[in-house]
This record gives structure tokens, sequence and C-alpha cells, in this order.
């Protein structure tokens, strides 16, 4: 079937992200290949002291970008696009959004990226014996309590991203598994919440009479594979201002940003893992058997299908990274130059031809606070010796080197401390769009073989869109293992990237540096207002 025919009858999957900076859409046929993409970029706001996206910038975003796919669908195939075979949608992970009996938004947003919370995740984490991360829903939730906020009584639903606009459009408060694994801790053994650690939870509020329990208030279960509700009459008009979408497409479970970056990758089964770089970074290594102790610096999730995993998660990646870029770009617009499509690949490039430890020039990433290095806020900041080799490929190591810095300390628990053996690891997120040098920084930086994937740069909405089709076209008892190693990257090309040995010595150096200067990071913080 030609890409035409499967459009028009139906053979297709569409998933749907809301990234950091990005809100993309993808539409895979049945042989997972991309036939059509849409985006809109957009970006979180500091409002109040709170990062934040209004409903507005949700709503018109998703519009936006399912409507550019709609159009490269009709430009490219001349199809009046009417339905899909089924629907995904993901997002960035955890965040706090709660809603009263109305179904109205309480309080704005609040995303991944607060780092308010952390009097609740001290106090969750010595409560449960498990890491409660400051982005986890339940810490946006207990740091609400303890402030004493008036909206908590009245809380009806407590969501995140994904999963609202999965019930807006499907009228199904759920959460595909990974997603709720960032919301509180999961019992893998029958794949849902800790009924322990909800009756614990509990217990700790209870002198605050709320008329809710939390398993009251927190969406419901489900892996990969079930049925997650259909696209209503309202939801399909929401989601395409066309009016051309029809209702009645079966939903898959909404997933995080992680659970996506799993399969997008193939690295849902034990020894397998991923690393997600882009505003944010994360390593998951998918575990077989548990960890000796609880790690502050480690959060425990799941796969989209319930087994453990151990993620190295920290805030900032590309960001400052960003800006730089950026900067360049503004110094050749008044030079009167062309700007070339590849400046990015061409600083990765340039970043490696100089010292391998950044000849004593030193960069912060930390446009908001890390918590792994137990920062509440950020300062971006250079920092070098007056006698450093400071030239153009040391900054851009050193930029790099950052984005890298506090993922490198959580990947060693797991690798040096806890033993944890990976069969093999791959990359996938903005990052990796910067061709091979881009992976060979973090090979060195993580000291592990880095596999890229020709689908690197598709990331999470082609992940999603994955889930959506294995969930209709699934075999009986076929696992998700399965069904992608033996359907999905049967032929997929792959290119692995080794460490190299002097460049490992070179950020191990560097690391010690990042390490011993923390001190001025939290000067600035403290200084700067």
């Amino acid at each position: 079937m030609g890409a035409k025919e499967a459009i028009e009858a139906g053979k297709t999957a569409l998933g749907i992200e809301f990234g950091s900076t990005n809100i993309k859409a993808v539409l895979i046929d049945e042989k997972f290949e991309v036939l059509a993409s849409g985006k809109h970029g957009w970006e979180n706001r500091l409002e109040n002291g709170i990062w934040t996206y209004s409903l507005d910038d949700i709503w018109g975003g998703l519009q936006d970008c399912y409507s550019n796919l709609r159009k490269e669908v009709e430009e490219k195939y001349g199809v009046n696009l009417t339905t899909v075979g089924a629907i995904g949608f993901s997002a960035m992970m955890h965040g706090y959004m709660v809603f009263n009996d109305k179904d109205e938004l309480m309080v704005p947003f609040r995303t991944w990226r607060n780092t308010i919370t952390g009097e609740a995740a001290d106090k969750l984490t010595k409560l449960l014996d498990f890491n409660i991360p400051q982005r986890w829903s339940i810490a946006h939730l207990y740091q609400s309590i303890l402030n004493k906020e008036e909206h908590v009584k009245d809380i009806k639903a407590l969501l995140t991203l994904s999963e609202y606009i999965h019930w807006q459009l499907s009228g199904e408060k759920v959460a595909g598994i990974g997603e709720a694994s960032g919301m509180f801790p999961i019992d893998s053994t029958i794949n849902d919440y800790d009924q322990a650690r909800l009756d614990k939870f509990d217990g700790a509020v209870a002198e605050y009479g709320f008329p809710w329990k939390i398993r009251d208030i927190l969406p419901k279960v489900l892996v990969a594979g079930e049925n997650a509700g259909v696209l209503t009459e309202e939801g399909a008009k929401k989601l395409d201002v066309s009016g051309n979408l029809k209702a009645g497409i079966p939903m898959c479970p909404p997933e995080g940003d992680a659970g996506t970056g799993m399969t997008a990758t193939n690295s849902v089964a034990v020894r397998t893992g991923n690393v997600s770089a882009g505003t944010s970074c994360f390593a998951m290594i998918v575990l077989e058997k548990a960890l000796s102790k609880v790690y502050q610096e480690l959060d425990m999730v799941t796969t989209p299908t319930g087994k453990p995993v151990a993620m190295a998660h920290v805030n900032n990646c590309t960001s400052d990274l960003n800006y730089w870029v950026n900067i360049f770009k503004e110094v050749l617009d008044l030079t009167g130059a062309k700007q070339p499509d590849d400046l990015y690949t061409m600083l990765f490039d340039k970043a490696l031809t100089e010292d391998s430890d950044c000849g004593g020039v030193l960069s912060y990433n930390y446009f908001s606070g890390e918590p792994v290095t137990g920062m509440e806020e950020g300062r971006p900041l250079l920092v070098r010796t007056p006698d450093a080799k400071f030239d153009l490929s040391n900054l851009m190591r050193s930029i790099l080197y950052s984005a890298m810095g506090a993922l490198k300390i959580g990947m060693d628990i797991l690798i040096r401390e806890e033993h944890v053996e990976v069969d093999k690891i791959t990359g996938h997120g903005g990052w990796f769009n910067s061709g091979v040098s881009a992976a060979k920084v973090m090979a060195a930086a993580l000291d592990i073989p880095v596999s890229t994937m020709a689908t690197a740069g598709e990331g999470g909405p082609w992940g999603q869109a994955i889930h959506a089709s294995y969930m209709i076209n699934k075999e009986a008892g076929e696992t998700l293992d399965d069904f992608l190693s033996n359907k999905v990257f049967a032929d997929s090309e792959t290119v692995t990237t080794s460490p190299d040995a002097k460049d490992v010595e070179g950020f191990d150096k560097w690391l010690k540096v990042y390490k011993a200067g923390l001190p001025i990071e939290r000067a600035a913080i403290d200084a700067i207002k």
C-alpha cells in the first residue's frame, strides 16, 4: 500500500509530543516510516517565580502543530486528512496540573523545570523510603499542602500535561505507566501505584482533613498496548480546528517523554539504556535488580510496560548552548555573512579540535535550578583562569561538557557504585542532530559507547506513534519488546561511537574542576537576584 492509500485508509498512527521548546506531530505508516510531520515552537515563561505555559499556549500550540501536519499531508499526497488508525499524546514528564469539580485549572501549570518543592521532596523521600525528586507531581502536591495553599482541598484531579490533553480529547483520566511513575512510586509487580506508599501518604496528610484520598485524584494506570479510549466529537474539534478530523479514533495511553524515548531507541528490555538530550537530559537504564539503596541523584521510574528503570535526570542541557549559538548568529548577521544551515554541527566539530580538558575554561549551563548539585535556581556562568587558553574550541568544548556535567554525576553512581551492567545505550533528541561530534562528546562524558539510529532526531513523537501503532497492530501475546525488536527495528541502521581515551581523561579532569567550582554557582545564585 502506498503512502496516499495508507493515509486514506487510516492505516497510520499519529504521535504528538509536547517538548520543552517544540510541539511535534509525526504520522507513520504500518512500516513505521514517517509520512508527514508538523511542528509548533513554544517556550515556557517564568511568571511569579513559576515556570509555566498557559492553557492558551497549550491549545493554540497543539492546534497549530496539527494544522501544520494536516497541511503537509495535503501538499505531499493530495489527501484531506480525516482519520488515522490510532493517536497517542506524550509530553515532558512530571509537573502539576490540578482541577476542581468544575474541571477548572486551579493554579497555573507548574512544569518539571520548577525547583520549588525541596522541603516536600525531602520529607516524602524519608516518609516513603523512595527518592521523590522535586519535579514529581506528588512533590508539587505535598509542597502545596505544606504551603497551606487554598486550592488543595478542592482538588478532584491531579494530572500531568500529556494526561490533561488526553483527558480533554477522550474524556478519560488515565496515564501510561511510564508517565505515572513520574507522579507517584509504582509497584512493578502489579503495574499500579504502590498501595503501601499511597497509604503512608494518606496517613501523613490525614490531619488536614481533605475530602480526597491520593488514589482518588491520580489518573488510572495503563500499560503500553492497552486501549485508553477514543477521540470524542468535542475532542476532534478541539484538535483539528478545520473540522475535518472524525471522532472515534482509538487512543493509546498518554506517556511521558522518558517512555517515548525508551521506545524510540528500542530500550525497553533489561540491560538496555538510552540518553535523551534536549532542553533537559536524562539517561535511563532498565534494571535487572533493584538498587542497593535510595539515591537522591537517581529517579526510579518504569518502562511503558512497567519494568523498573533507574534515571539520572538533569534539568539543564541545551538551553545555554542555544543562547551561545544565537550569539554567534548575531555576529554573522553583523558581518552580513550567510547563515550556514549546519552551524551547530560546525561548532560541535570545532569543540573537539583543541584541549580535551577545555584548557582552563569552565562553564555552568544552569539556566534553571539543578537538584543533582543542590542548586534551586540557575545562573549560567562562564569562568576561566587568567592563563586559560581561551579560544573558540575550548569555549565550545566547555559549553558542551557543562551540558553533561550533572548527568555524569548521576551515571557514575549507577556504573561505578551500583555496578549496573549495560549492553547498549542509545542516544536521541536534538543534541544528536549535530553529527558524530555530538556522540563523541556524550561517549567521552559517560565513558560508554553511544549508539544512534537514523530515527534519533525523530525522538518522542515518533516513539509515541509507535505506541499507538502497537496498540492496534500487535499480535496476541506480543510484547512491546518483541514488537520493537522484530518489527520496528528489525532493519534499522545503528552507528556506535566509542569513547576516545584522551577525551575521557580530559572530561574527568574537567569534571573535577566543575565539582570544585560549584560554590561559584552557589555564590552567583545568592548574590544575583
